[in-house]
């Protein structure tokens, strides 16, 4: 039987012998660096496995958004081609209704809108902007505010209107520009006028364009949010769009439909040649892509393409 006394003799008489030869102490280093030696290799090793996984994920990834992006630019040019059919009956209607179809792997949907259904923040007058922002739930005196500033950053004057903006109330609010005095350039450039926020324009932005030139927008083609600033509810600005995207290409003119007021037709035709194109593809490994685009049909003002990009975003891919 081992005691205590025993095993402490035992551990003296090895120690004794590792010292008392050298090369077998040696032996007993070399194996733990073997050890390590091999340790390190299978981390390096374990690295690499792990980098070349993720560059392949990564290269996958990006071929598969690439391919879903193509397809979605497929989608605009089909769009562009379904505009331009000569026969009323086979062409294109703009009025945000969807256009399923497939392009090689891809599932695409592209919705149109003509423009002059959106709310033109250059040609507004100060009441529709009013019920724009009323209608996206925001107070009346603060809408007025801001369909007051929006007048006067874009007339060519330094004259203040009631509710409005000019370069005095920019400084006051510790900022260092004040209203251009000009049309927007561009949709975003609203973000800029006084009083408006970022959450704000984001509700807008669908709505709102710079290329219509019209006072008031078309009820034909409106969006929903035109459709509530110009006095609708949100129910029946769905339930008309939903009617009106039931119709067959032609049959607007004579289907008896009438604007949220109930006597007012809601007429074909006076349409624009500026359409708002928003093409998402999806691939069946869910990967996929959407780009929004603003076009202008083509012409001898467009140097003979058939269509020009006014405006172009690359939505999210996943």
């Amino acid at each position: 039987m081992t005691t205590p006394a025993s095993a402490r003799m035992h551990l003296r008489r090895c120690r004794q012998r590792v010292l008392a030869h050298p090369r077998t102490r040696a032996c007993g280093v070399a194996f733990v660096l073997v050890l390590w030696v091999i340790a390190m290799l299978s981390i390096m090793l374990g690295s690499f496995a792990l980098v070349a996984r993720t560059e392949n994920l990564q290269s996958r990834h990006l071929f598969d958004t690439t391919q879903a992006r193509y397809a979605a630019e497929a989608g605009l040019n089909l769009a562009v081609f379904g505009l331009r059919k000569a026969d009323p009956l086979q062409r294109w209607v703009a009025d945000g209704r969807p256009y399923d179809f497939g392009y090689g792997d891809a599932e695409i949907e592209v919705r149109i809108t003509d423009d002059s259904g959106k709310i033109d923040i250059n040609a507004a007058n100060g009441d529709l902007l009013t019920g724009m922002f009323v209608a996206r739930g925001v107070a009346l005196d603060q809408a007025q505010a801001l369909s007051d500033a929006i007048l006067d950053w874009r007339d060519p004057d330094d004259d203040k209107r009631p509710n409005g903006a000019e370069i005095a109330d920019y400084k006051g609010a510790a900022l260092s520009y004040g209203p251009a005095n000009a049309p927007f350039n561009t949709i975003s450039e609203l973000q800029q006028v006084l009083g408006m926020n970022y959450a704000l324009y984001e509700k807008l932005e669908p709505a709102l364009t710079i290329y219509s030139g019209t006072a008031k927008p078309s009820a034909a083609f409106a969006t929903p949010e035109a459709l509530e600033a110009m006095g609708c509810t949100k129910e029946q600005a769905m339930q008309l769009i939903e009617q009106r995207q039931a119709l067959a290409p032609g049959d607007l003119a004579t289907a008896g439909l009438t604007q949220c007021d109930g006597t007012t037709p809601l007429m074909a035709g006076g349409g624009g040649l500026t359409y708002s194109v928003k093409s998402r593809a999806k691939l069946p490994n869910g990967a996929s892509a959407t780009l929004d685009a603003t076009i202008r049909m083509g012409g001898i003002s467009a140097g003979g393409r058939p269509f020009v990009i006014l405006r172009w975003r690359d939505g999210e891919t996943s």
